[in-house]
């Protein structure tokens, strides 16, 4: 089976062709979310025509495109339902319709944070289990759950989706979805600079110099002993840790996973998560059990596949 898949992020439009459980061809496009998705869709369609040329692969051997993206969506429909300030004008687009004009293909299209839970599921980290919760620490925070063996959507298709929105924090800033004190808005890397800025000790920081505010700059300065930036890695991991607790009181999972690009500092994230999880998430039958993802950015483009070969909408 021969699958198309596109993920739309942030600050990345990754594109792939999938075969029989992997990845052959990876490609990296700019987000440029500012963009309304119509253009960026031009750009989409001419970069996957190029790679199948380059790479002798025929859009007849395809099965379908498999699209992630960042927003609720009706996956009966393929259609975007919200924005949260990327790609505007998303919700008009007949997803279906460019897929059969640009490629002759069917199409099928589901959250980001769920299709890298997918990914995960599927071919990952998750491989075996029913009961699945996962964190993908990114631009912002995506949050998706697998309960009893099946994808958790809700009446709205915004169930576990919207687990980044969960407050941590009781009057805290306001988030882009209208609440308050989310986790997203409390530490993700979309509000990492402003964070940065509003720290008392920034202008002393070494992190002023930095061209880009990012966690890994955060975490390397942490490890040097400055203390604006060990202030930020501190308040961040109370935040995902809070968060990991309330998901696990909402969804009772077995498994839960952690994902995204800030995960490249793992070993600092991860038992930090664990030691504050074992500690005060109510589970008197056990531990529940905390993984790295295993296919980090390819999880999403795995899933196309299993979208694709379950619910394209031809």
């Amino acid at each position: 089976m021969i699958t198309l898949a596109v993920d739309f992020g942030g600050q990345r439009i990754k594109l792939g062709v999938v075969q029989d459980g992997q990845v052959s061809v990876r490609e990296i496009l700019p987000a440029h979310a500012e963009q309304p998705l119509k253009d960026r869709l031009a750009v989409v369609s001419k970069s996957l025509h190029s790679i199948c040329i380059q790479n002798h692969i025929g859009i007849r051997r395809c099965e379908g495109i498999g699209i992630s993206y960042p927003s609720v969506i009706d996956v009966s429909k393929a259609r975007i339902m919200d924005h949260f300030g990327k790609f505007g004008n998303a919700s008009s687009i007949d997803l279906q319709a460019w897929a059969r004009e640009a490629f002759g293909l069917p199409l099928a299209i589901e959250n980001d944070a769920r299709m890298a839970m997918i990914g995960e599921w599927q071919y990952g980290a998750g491989m075996g289990r029913q009961n699945l919760v996962m964190i993908t620490l990114g631009t912002g925070l995506g949050v998706s759950a697998i309960v009893d063996g099946h994808i958790l959507r809700g009446e709205h298709g915004q169930a576990s989706i919207l687990g980044g929105h969960l407050t941590v924090r009781y009057g805290g800033q306001h988030c882009v979805c209208g609440n308050l004190g989310c986790a997203e808005v409390e530490a993700s890397t979309s509000v990492l600079g402003q964070l940065a800025r509003n720290d008392p000790l920034f202008s002393l920081s070494p992190l002023a110099r930095e061209p880009e505010i990012n966690y890994a700059a955060v975490f390397r300065w942490a490890s040097q002993g400055d203390a604006c930036a060990i202030h930020l890695r501190e308040h961040s991991l109370q935040v995902w840790s809070t968060l990991a607790v309330n998901l696990i009181h909402a969804y009772d999972p077995e498994t839960l996973i952690l994902g995204g690009g800030v995960m490249g500092s793992a070993d600092i994230i991860l038992p930090a998560i664990i030691n504050y999880t074992n500690a005060h998430a109510h589970t008197p039958w056990g531990k529940v059990q905390i993984l790295s993802s295993k296919r980090g950015d390819d999880a999403a483009l795995l899933a196309a596949e299993w979208l694709v070969k379950t619910q394209s909408c031809k």
